[in-house]
């Protein structure tokens, strides 16, 4: 078993799992069906192909939280492409300036295709919805051999961005939300509606999974050294011209 770690980083992201009607709500953290979706997209898999799906969706999931974001709240309208008549105001709920590391267990040979797959991919990831595109990197890295989620999910280095390490005092704890392993007991586990069935546009399907909750200790000392793209550090500089 191998394990896949990505960096799901951008200035808004929406991972929906028990959305109705006009309000479009967000979990606080992303879901395996986001995420699996994600990694279907940057592969090809299109909607209706739940045979190529069913390898993702038995991927092992696990997500932890670097930088937990603000929730936000959008409010749209739409019109009838031939009446023109105005459609219900619709809710859509965001989580903006958020990080998380999130990362997939399973056989080595699907995750390095899936790796390969986002760093070329057919159809352009995104983090829950189309509006909502990642920031690099994207990929952090693919452990081979023993490693598991739990070790991976402990070890992997801080991600949050330099200007939150900046304003924040670093946290004595970061959050882990996986799926229980075969041999754990998931009697204090909570269950999410996410894991993914079919994403075919006429007949969506998820089932429950088990979702545990582990506190870990943060992997390196606040400021420690980083090397990816920050899209707001433009935005840290026009506000130090403007003090």
């Amino acid at each position: 078993m191998s394990v896949l770690v990505l960096r799901l980083a951008g200035p808004l992201q929406s991972w929906g799992a028990s959305s109705r009607f006009t309000r479009r709500t967000t979990e606080s953290a992303p879901t395996k069906s986001g995420v699996v979706g994600l990694l279907a997209a940057a592969a090809g898999i299109e909607r209706g192909d739940d045979e190529r799906l069913a390898p993702l969706a038995a991927l092992r999931f696990g997500v932890r939280i670097d930088q937990p974001g603000t929730r936000i709240r959008d409010f749209q309208t739409a019109h009838h492409g031939v009446t023109d008549t105005s459609m219900p105001l619709s809710e859509r709920f965001y989580l903006a300036d958020a990080v998380f590391v999130a990362a997939v267990e399973g056989d080595h040979i699907l995750l390095g295709d899936l790796r390969a797959a986002l760093r070329s991919p057919v159809y352009p990831p995104y983090l829950g919805r189309r509006s909502c595109p990642p920031s690099e990197p994207l990929v952090l890295q693919l452990h081979e051999g023993a490693h598991s989620i739990e070790d991976v999910l402990r070890t992997t280095p801080w991600q949050a961005a330099d200007w939150y390490r900046r304003r924040h005092r670093p946290p004595d704890r970061l959050t882990v939300l996986r799926e229980a392993s075969g041999d754990e007991s998931a009697g204090t586990a909570d269950l999410l509606r996410d894991q993914p069935v079919s994403f075919d546009a006429g007949h969506r399907r998820h089932a429950p999974r088990t979702v545990v909750t582990d506190p870990v200790p943060v992997p390196i000392p606040a400021g420690g050294p980083r090397n990816v793209h920050d899209p707001f550090t433009a935005l840290d500089s026009l506000e130090e011209e403007g003090a």
